[in-house]
């Protein structure tokens, strides 16, 4: 499966964001979606995850309360708004696949992950 990211973006602290992704080259609803991120110099953080039939969702601890993400299987796309953002929430942000789950499991780490998108830079200045 193939994925491309957009959305992000230069925001003030406080601010609102929403990425998207769309998936290609597979079956969509066959996947558990997610997002993660880097920054430089730091190793690759989970941020969200919903399960293969949207309604269970898991996320980080940093963005509890202030992610939210879904996804829209007619579009074949996962999106995560991004509210009250912070400078620590600057990253490339990376959309992720996997295949491993029931229906009703979401991903709950970077290892329940098998693809990965190229990023999109979110950067939120103080």
């Amino acid at each position: 499966v193939q994925l491309q990211a957009s959305g992000g973006g230069l925001v003030q602290a406080g601010g609102s964001l929403r990425l998207s992704c769309v998936a290609s080259g597979g079956i969509f609803g066959g996947y558990v979606m997610g997002w993660s991120r880097q920054t430089p110099g730091k190793e690759r953080q989970f941020v969200a995850g919903i399960s293969r039939n949207g309604e269970v969702t898991y996320y980080g601890d940093s963005v509890k309360g202030r992610f939210i993400i879904s996804r829209d299987d007619d579009k074949n796309t996962v999106s995560l708004q991004m509210n009250s953002l912070r400078p620590d929430d600057t990253a490339i942000y990376y959309c992720a696949a996997g295949t491993k789950f029931f229906v009703h499991s979401p991903p709950r780490s970077l290892n329940d992950f098998d693809y990965f998108g190229q990023g999109t830079q979110v950067t939120v200045s103080s």
